[in-house]
């Protein structure tokens, strides 16, 4: 396992960021600029090359925020996989986590993400969103407008956490661009400025970047529990 190569550019997790009837809305998740554009292997895997261009650059960038949920699964799918058994640990301090079944990973803009499958059955990512959800009245514990949930059926955006919850033990080492990581029915591949994972048991995907999370598939916003700063669900 190559953790050395993996770690020696990874940090602490980041400093995480500090609502809406009942009908169905579009997929837009958090307030956005107005210079805001549209724009799996099983762990274990070896390595391959990312597919470049004829002039050595990644060969396409993310899929749009308006795409289609068969673009972002195709995107995705296009990347070759990462070995997942490389993305099985965490980082903090120095100190290396083995976790088991689960995977971490941080993006090249940042973005980290982790599993934490005894508690719950999707992926936990921490963004750096320039205009995340405000935090809801009645709010006890630490309000990160950045952490996003998402499950398959359901995207969560801004939640309260007493402590770093998964994210105590550190961050994941550093998912490559052009790559892809696949675990369980997700599988996530990023670009230098965006994260998109899809979930191929309900067809559904995100995608993370600084000026927003955007759904694909069929989940529409409606009202979030208490607590929650933007729930969109199937």
């Amino acid at each position: 396992m190559r953790i050395a190569v993996l770690f020696a550019a990874s940090a602490l997790v980041a400093g995480c960021v500090s609502q809406q009837d009942s009908r169905p809305r579009s997929t837009q998740l958090t307030p956005i600029s107005p210079s805001r554009t549209s724009g799996a292997a099983a762990p274990g895997t070896a390595t391959s090359s990312p597919p470049t261009s004829s002039s050595g650059a990644i060969a396409s960038a993310a899929p749009a925020a308006s795409a289609s949920v068969a673009d972002a699964i195709e995107w995705v799918e296009s990347a070759p996989p990462v070995d997942g058994a490389d993305f099985q640990v965490a980082l903090r301090g120095g100190t290396t986590t083995t976790l088991g079944g689960d995977v971490a990973f941080t993006t090249p803009s940042g973005t980290s993400c982790m599993t934490d499958t005894r508690r719950s059955p999707g992926l936990a990512c921490l963004v750096d969103l320039a205009y995340p959800p405000p935090q809801p009245p009645g709010i006890y514990g630490v309000w990160k407008g950045g952490w996003v949930d998402f499950d398959g059926a359901s995207v969560q955006v801004g939640s309260a956490h007493g402590d770093p919850g998964r994210f105590s033990v550190g961050q994941g080492p550093p998912l490559p661009e052009g790559g892809s990581l696949s675990f369980g029915d997700f599988r996530c591949r990023s670009d230098a400025t965006v994260l998109v994972c899809v979930n191929f048991a309900r067809q559904t995907g995100v995608r993370y970047g600084a000026e927003g999370i955007d759904v694909y598939g069929c989940a529409r916003e409606y009202s979030p529990p208490p607590g929650i700063g933007v729930q969109y669900t199937c």
